[in-house]
């Protein structure tokens, strides 16, 4: 496989050439899951936006919006509960400011899942009126990657967007206030494999929505090099002032060694995929 790398330094506290009046803090929850790599995007979708990695409440400070990457829903819920996270991110959510989950952060968005959820239930932010089938798209064994035309955004001839789905989610039903943003076209293999379900007879499932001041996408942006979603969340918090903290936070530093930068994707390494 050949292709080249562009490197991203992700540590960019010294930089100076944006005023930090202007400068657009984007919290990435940092407790499992692709967090490095919406980090990488964030970067370079847009000149003054940089990345914060968010362990606890106060890392939420200053941010106007916050990325719930993807992963596994289950465990990054058990790890939000052990580090005490869920009520400052359920603050930073009620404050108005923007959020945006992709994959298993589609789940901790969600304000039902209908199919897939685990064993005992699991502990969710919600706030977005969509239900969900956890495991619609099946295992891992099961991930693939398509062209998905672009309707989100108006007035410009964009062309597809790469989108890929690693044990994705689907949202299989939405509120009357969610703006869908894009569908995904079901292929004659998976309609088949819904035979028997409560999904029998669906020709497509819905993978990106926007509801307010929340964007999700059952797919993962971040490991393409299409900076697009990136660009639109980032538009979306540059309207917001930065967070304040509700409270002094007094929580103990959470343990961590942070790993090297990655560089951005650059999908010239990736295998081509067919349109639907």
């Amino acid at each position: 496989m050949s292709g080249s790398w562009e490197h991203v330094d992700v540590d960019d506290s010294n930089d100076m050439s944006v005023d930090a009046r202007d400068e657009i803090v984007i919290g990435v929850l940092a407790i499992q899951g692709s967090y490095r790599e919406h980090e990488a995007l964030v970067r370079k979708c847009h000149p003054n936006a940089r990345a914060v990695e968010v362990r606890k409440g106060s890392h939420l400070k200053n941010c106007r919006g916050l990325i719930i990457p993807g992963g596994e829903s289950t465990t990054m819920a058990n790890i939000a509960r052990r580090f005490g996270l869920f009520e400052p991110l359920r603050e930073f959510q009620a404050s108005g400011r923007c959020v945006w989950g992709t994959c298993a952060g589609l789940i901790f968005l969600a304000d039902h899942i209908e199919r897939g959820s685990k064993l005992g239930g699991q502990e969710l932010l919600g706030g977005l009126d969509v239900g969900v089938n956890r495991n619609f798209f099946g295992s891992q064994i099961d991930s693939f990657e398509c062209q998905i035309p672009w309707t989100a955004t108006t007035g410009t001839d964009e062309p597809p967007f790469r989108a890929v789905f690693i044990r994705a989610p689907a949202i299989t039903s939405a509120g009357p206030n969610v703006e869908v943003l894009a569908k995904y076209k079901l292929p004659e293999s998976k309609k088949a494999k819904l035979v028997g379900t409560s999904d029998e007879g669906r020709d497509e499932v819905i993978v990106a929505v926007k509801q307010g001041k929340l964007l999700a996408t059952s797919f993962h942006p971040e490991i393409t090099s299409d900076t697009r979603w990136h660009r639109l969340f980032v538009d979306m918090c540059a309207h917001e002032t930065p967070y304040e903290l509700p409270t002094e936070d007094g929580e103990e530093l959470v343990p961590f060694c942070r790993p090297l930068d990655l560089p951005v994707f650059d999908d010239s390494v990736m295998a081509p995929v067919e349109k639907n």
